[in-house]
């Protein structure tokens, strides 16, 4: 099985790019949700974007997001890849795409089999589905807080999407992940920073490391 693909998410500062670079990450992913420790301004967005051009795919995180936004960020940091990671239904993926003319991936929150089965509502509309813990009620992101699905779940996933796995992802524990449910892709925010929002350039190396390494 080859290496999976590695997205390291949340990045803010320069050095945290830099970080993900030299650790050859393959996509960073940068947020644009005011509720997030890890969000950014569109003008910061666009120059940490600049920083990982032809050397990794620059991913825009946005949770229910207006129009204007997207083509305010899609413009600025001239991003690759649209990750929705809100309530976005197949048919407002499918917008985003069409509107866009790039791929969008869809994260979809997984506490049941039930949860990996609603992929499938999405062939067609998104590129990717990311599968990642769902939040508890009241919670108020719905990512980066470190929580860990059961990996059994996708161990039979054959959907016809390409997919990826997040959630609670660290250098602990990626590398059984892979392992695990066979992921072609690994996404990490929190598992490597040392405090909300702040990314630790030893914890990518290692969750690098360890991915390739499954």
């Amino acid at each position: 099985m080859p290496a999976p693909k590695i997205k390291i998410c949340g990045l803010t500062t320069p050095a945290a790019v830099d970080a993900a670079l030299a650790a050859r990450a393959d996509y960073i992913g940068l947020v644009s949700f005011p509720r997030s420790p890890r969000h950014l301004a569109p003008a910061d967005a666009a120059t940490l974007a600049a920083r990982a051009k032809g050397r990794a795919k620059v991913v825009g995180l946005f949770v229910d997001p207006a129009d204007a936004l997207l083509a305010e960020l899609v413009a600025a940091a001239k991003l690759d890849v649209i990750q929705l990671h809100g309530e976005e239904d197949p048919a407002r993926v499918a917008a985003v795409r069409a509107a866009f003319g790039i791929p969008v991936w869809k994260a979809l929150p997984v506490a049941t089999r039930a949860d990996v089965t609603r992929a499938q509502a999405f062939n067609g509309a998104a590129d990717l589905v990311l599968f990642d813990a769902k939040a508890p009620k009241g919670a108020a992101m719905p990512g980066g807080l470190g929580l860990v699905f059961d990996w059994t779940l996708l161990a039979a996933h054959k959907g016809p999407l390409p997919w990826g796995l997040a959630g609670g992802l660290s250098p602990a524990n990626v590398a059984e992940a892979v392992r695990a449910t066979k992921a072609p892709l690994v996404d990490v925010s929190s598992g490597v920073e040392s405090a909300p929002g702040v990314k630790d350039e030893a914890l990518i190396r290692a969750f690098c490391e360890a991915a390739r390494a499954a």
